[in-house]
């Protein structure tokens, strides 16, 4: 056994009775709540693992006592059926009768007759002239009594003289068709801008000139899109020069006719201007 002492032997044998709790707070301020927590801090934990395990078995156990104390189902039995398909009866389509035609009524015999109307004033229709009257007269806008002899006097028609070379029917000059800027349906080349652009890369040379003096634009045409699809009055408006202007004005000249411009639906003269370009790869 030991032979250990413990200095205060009064404080030994009240430490024996007391709780880990009262050792921690023995010298400290116990009314501030910590203190009661920890005292009672068994006691809930205790209460709460009884109650968690209450409920547990309350769960368990009451669905197994609801089983056993309520009424029981009564059973029903259950017997199979076929279903079968019933088809319909037919039924029989009487034939309708047939509608007689309706007997013609013998028609009575009638003639036309012209309802007259009666006007209040009715035109004044003048009846012409007898034929005694004019075989004493001429016809005229006015009847006007004559003054000299009763005779009627017939002049003769002029005979068909040689005409002289003098005299000539006028010649009445044909206006030129009006030549449009703006049409609802503008002129293209056969083929479209497509086809335009092949044609000008094959046909198309460039000017030595041009070519010496590293030349490059646009030569600017106008011409006239004729109703055939023709073109005429082919000029440059503005050009480059060295060769460049009459080599536009050659290819001008070789294309194929186009597609002429419409207005109200016919063809039309059209002024069209162009670009041709010139440039060095």
């Amino acid at each position: 056994m030991s032979n250990y002492k413990h200095p205060f032997p009064a404080l030994a044998e009240s430490s024996e009775a007391m709780t880990l709790d009262d050792i921690v707070f023995m010298n400290r301020h116990r009314a501030y709540g910590a203190y009661d927590l920890r005292k009672s801090y068994p006691k809930v934990l205790r209460n709460a693992v009884l109650l968690g395990i209450g409920l547990f078995l309350l769960l368990f156990i009451g669905p197994i006592l609801y089983g056993s104390l309520a009424p029981q189902e009564t059973e029903y039995s259950m017997s199979e059926f076929e279903v079968m398909d019933i088809k319909p009866v037919p039924k029989e389509e009487k034939p309708l009768p047939e509608l007689e035609k309706p007997k013609e009524l013998p028609k009575q015999t009638s003639v036309r007759y012209r309802m007259l109307e009666v006007l209040k004033d009715p035109p004044h229709e003048e009846l012409p002239p007898p034929v005694e009257d004019l075989a004493k007269a001429n016809p005229g806008q006015e009847t006007i009594e004559g003054t000299g002899p009763e005779e009627v006097a017939i002049i003769a028609p002029p005979e068909d003289l040689p005409v002289s070379e003098n005299t000539k029917p006028a010649e009445v000059e044909a206006k030129a068709p009006e030549i449009f800027e703006k049409v609802e349906i503008d002129p293209q080349f056969a083929g479209g801008n497509e086809g335009l652009r092949t044609f000008l890369m094959k046909n198309l040379h460039y000017p030595s000139p041009a070519q010496r003096s590293n030349i490059q634009g646009r030569v600017y045409l106008t011409f006239t899109v004729e109703p055939d699809g023709s073109l005429s009055n082919i000029n440059v408006i503005r050009g480059i020069g060295f060769g460049c202007d009459e080599e536009a004005i050659r290819v001008m000249k070789l294309m194929p006719k186009w597609k002429p411009g419409k207005q109200s639906g016919r063809a039309v003269r059209v002024k069209f201007t162009m670009p041709i370009v010139f440039a060095l790869e």
